[in-house]
């Protein structure tokens, strides 16, 4: 059993590399800084750590989906992050796609092969 946990956990953190970047890249059509993401993904059951989402950021940005601006008027300064022209579009495309495997994953864990109670008799 103990096995089959390990290999379950590697698969979930293989599934939840792609799902993470979606989740941020949904959170960005307004400024958001890194804390506060971490938040909102969390709430949302999207956990994340953030020595997970701040490189992802970074790379975000240097592929020119994200762009970020400085906040020094607080105590604290933030980096706020927000989606490019060019972010909004990927993301726009990612969602589609988002969608057509959601879907085509649903009829194939639904009706394997045509069996309608997903092979578990």
């Amino acid at each position: 059993m103990n096995e089959a946990k390990e290999q379950i956990d590697k698969l979930i953190q293989e599934l939840r590399r792609g799902t993470i970047t979606i989740g941020v890249l949904s959170q960005l059509s307004e400024p958001q800084y890194g804390y506060s993401l971490v938040k909102v993904l969390e709430d949302n059951g999207v956990p994340v750590e953030p020595g997970t989402l701040y490189p992802l950021l970074r790379r975000l940005e240097k592929q020119g989906l994200l762009e970020s601006q400085w906040d020094t008027n607080e105590t604290r300064p933030r980096k706020y992050y927000l989606l490019s022209p060019n972010g909004r579009q990927v993301f726009e495309e990612l969602i589609k796609e988002w969608d057509s495997m959601v879907n085509s994953l649903d009829r194939l864990i639904k009706h394997p092969g045509g069996d309608r109670n997903g092979g578990l008799d």
